[in-house]
C-alpha cells in the first residue's frame, strides 16, 4: 500500500509541472504577441522627413537658346594666279601672317617684261606723230596749197592773155594759125592746174586740224592701251595677298607650273572668328541680328553677337543658319572647331522663378513640385514649366512667390508627409570660394 500511494503522488506531481510549463509557455507566447502589434503600432507613425527648402520669387529672366556650332574665319582667300607661268619664289609659308598687298609669290615674266619694252616704243612712236600732227602739219598743207593755187591762177591768167593777144594777131594776118593754137594748149593745161589746186585746198578744208590731231590721239591711245594690258600682265607675276591674315595652306613649290584658277596659298582672317549654328525655325524666329550671345570653347566662353539670321529655312532639318562673331585678338579660336553657342532671345522681366531642383516629374508625365505650408507639411504641386536658365526655371503657373519649395529631398516624399526643413550645409570648397 505505501509503495502505490508513494507512485501516485509523483505522478501528480509530473503532472502539476507540465500544466505550469504550458502556462508559461502561453503567457510567453502572448506577451511577444503583444509587443509585435506595440512595434507594429509605433512602426505606423514615421518621423518627419529633413528637407531644403527655398522661397519662390520673381525676377527677370533671359530666355536662352542653345545648340551645337562649327567655327569659321570672318574671311578667308584662296589666292590663284592670273597667268600661266613657273613659279619662281614663294616667300610664305603655312601659320605665316601677311598682309593685305603683300607680294607672297613670284612668277616668271621675262617674255612679258620684254613686250613691255616693245610696246612703249610704239607708244613713243605714236605719240611722235601725234606731235607732228598738232603742231600745224595740217596748216602747212593748206598754205602750199594756197600758194599753189595764186600761182597756178598766176599762170592760168597769163597763158589767158597770151592766147586772146595771138587771136587778135591771126586775125590780123600777122601770126600763124598755130601759134594761136598751141597759146590755146597751154592756157586749158594752165586752166586744168588750177582746177587741181582748187580742189586740193577744197579737200584740206573739208577734212579740218581737229579730225587729223583725233586720229593721231586715237592711234596713240591704242598703243597705250596695249602698252597698259602687257603691264598689268606683268603685274600679275608678282601674286599678292587680298587680305591680311593667316597661310592656312601652300599648295606649290619653286619650279611648278601655276596655273589660273588653281589656287597656289590659302589665307584666313581670324582676327574675328563666325560660330554657325542650325536653330530650330521657331526659336530662330526670336533671334535677331544684334543679339547677345556667348561661344563655350574649349578655351574658355567668349562673348559674341548675332551677325546673320538667315532668311530661309532648310527644308531637310526646319532649320535656320545663324551666324554668331565674336573677336579674336588671341587667335585662340581656330576654324574647325565644335563649340556651343547660348543666343539670349529675349528677357522676362517678372518671371516666377524656382531652382531646377525643385522640379519634380509625375509618373504619368508632367512636372511638379513639393510646397511646404506654414505646418510644415508637403504637398504636391503641379506646373507648367517656362523659360530654363542655369540653376533657375521659370514657373508659368501652380506657384506664387513667396511659396516655399522643396530643393533636397523631393524625391519619394509622399504627399501631405510631415518634414523638418534644414539649413543648407555649406562645403570647405564653397567656404574657400567665399574666401
Amino acid at each position: 500500500m505505501t509503495t502505490r500511494s508513494q507512485s501516485s503522488t509523483a505522478s501528480y506531481r509530473a503532472a502539476t509541472v507540465r500544466e505550469r510549463a504550458a502556462l508559461i509557455t502561453a503567457a510567453l507566447a502572448l506577451s511577444l504577441i503583444a509587443c509585435g502589434k506595440a512595434k507594429e503600432k509605433e512602426s505606423e507613425v514615421e518621423p518627419p522627413r529633413p528637407v531644403q527648402v527655398e522661397a519662390v520669387r520673381r525676377g527677370p529672366m533671359d530666355r536662352i537658346i542653345t545648340a551645337n556650332a562649327a567655327l569659321y574665319p570672318i574671311n578667308q582667300a584662296n589666292v590663284t594666279p592670273k597667268i600661266s607661268s613657273p613659279v619662281k619664289k614663294v616667300f610664305v609659308n603655312r601659320g605665316d601672317h601677311v598682309k593685305e598687298g603683300q607680294v607672297i609669290a613670284e612668277l616668271e615674266a621675262t617674255d612679258l617684261a620684254a613686250a613691255v619694252n616693245e610696246s612703249k616704243g610704239l607708244v613713243d612712236q605714236a605719240q611722235a606723230a601725234f606731235q607732228t600732227t598738232s603742231r600745224g602739219t595740217v596748216e602747212e598743207d593748206k598754205a602750199k596749197a594756197t600758194a599753189d593755187l595764186e600761182a597756178a591762177r598766176g599762170t592760168l591768167e597769163a597763158a589767158r592773155k597770151v592766147y586772146d593777144n595771138r587771136v587778135e594777131l591771126v586775125k590780123e594776118g600777122a601770126l600763124a594759125q598755130k601759134l594761136a593754137d598751141d597759146a590755146k594748149v597751154t592756157m586749158l593745161q594752165a586752166q586744168s592746174a588750177a582746177d587741181n589746186a582748187q580742189h586740193h585746198l577744197d579737200t584740206l578744208n573739208q577734212v579740218s586740224q581737229r579730225e587729223q590731231v583725233r586720229s593721231a590721239q586715237a592711234v596713240v591711245n591704242t598703243a597705250q592701251a596695249h602698252t597698259a594690258n602687257l603691264e598689268a600682265q606683268l603685274s600679275y607675276a608678282q601674286v599678292k595677298s587680298p587680305i591680311s591674315g593667316l597661310v592656312a595652306d601652300r599648295s606649290v613649290y619653286p619650279g611648278e607650273m601655276a596655273q589660273p584658277g588653281t589656287p597656289l596659298i590659302s589665307i584666313v582672317d581670324i582676327s574675328q572668328i563666325v560660330a554657325r549654328a542650325n536653330i530650330p525655325a521657331n526659336d530662330a524666329l526670336m533671334i535677331k541680328v544684334g543679339s547677345p550671345a556667348t561661344i563655350h570653347a574649349p578655351t574658355g566662353d567668349v562673348a559674341a553677337s548675332v551677325t546673320v539670321v538667315s532668311p530661309a529655312v532648310d527644308p531637310n532639318t526646319t532649320t535656320v543658319e545663324v551666324w554668331i562673331t565674336a573677336p579674336n585678338p588671341k587667335e585662340e579660336l581656330r576654324p574647325g572647331v565644335t563649340v556651343s553657342v547660348a543666343i539670349k532671345a529675349e528677357t522676362i522681366q517678372d518671371a516666377t522663378i524656382v531652382p531646377a531642383e525643385a522640379i519634380l516629374n509625375f509618373d504619368e508625365g508632367g512636372q511638379m513640385v513639393m510646397v511646404i505650408d506654414k505646418d510644415k507639411v508637403a504637398h504636391e504641386r503641379r506646373v507648367v514649366i517656362g523659360v530654363r536658365q542655369g540653376p533657375n526655371v521659370q514657373i508659368v503657373s501652380g506657384v506664387s512667390e513667396g511659396e516655399m519649395v522643396v530643393t533636397v529631398g523631393g524625391l519619394g516624399l509622399e504627399d501631405k508627409s510631415k518634414v523638418v526643413i534644414q539649413e543648407a550645409t555649406t562645403t570647405d570648397d564653397d567656404d574657400d570660394d567665399d574666401k
